[in-house]
């Protein structure tokens, strides 16, 4: 068995692919319409995983209502100075700023994405 993807409904598809292409760099695979909505899935630079964003016809103005089970993404960053310095001139800033994690080295530091849906960046401990 293989993972495939997650889905998250977002209310403003420009914003939403604006921020997982450009700060998440993650690539447009391919969409696909359905009766009531788009689908939008997106690729992650290694290829390994998908993010379908659902665009839905009939979007709650006020957007969607995340709840109390939805945790976070997490993806791995080679630098978190490098990181902040992208989303700083992207327009973007830190929910929770780069802090060490383990006392070892190993940083994490969290963003929220055009919907609010909550994203760990991790910069590993490089041995």
């Amino acid at each position: 068995m293989k993972f495939l993807h997650t889905m998250i409904r977002v209310r403003n598809i420009d914003k939403s692919l604006k921020f997982y292409t450009e700060v998440l760099n993650m690539k447009m695979d391919h969409k696909k319409r359905l009766e009531d909505c788009w689908l939008y899935f997106l690729t992650d630079e290694s290829g390994t995983c998908q993010i379908e964003l659902t665009f839905n016809d009939k979007t709650p103005q006020d957007g969607y209502d995340i709840g109390s089970g939805f945790g976070h993404f997490a993806f791995e960053v080679e630098s978190l100075n490098e990181f902040t310095q992208k989303i700083n001139t992207l327009g973007y800033s830190y929910l929770y700023p780069p802090f060490d994690l383990t006392g070892k080295g190993s940083k994490i530091a969290f963003i929220k994405d055009p919907d609010g849906y909550e994203i760990e960046l991790i910069e590993k401990v490089q041995w």
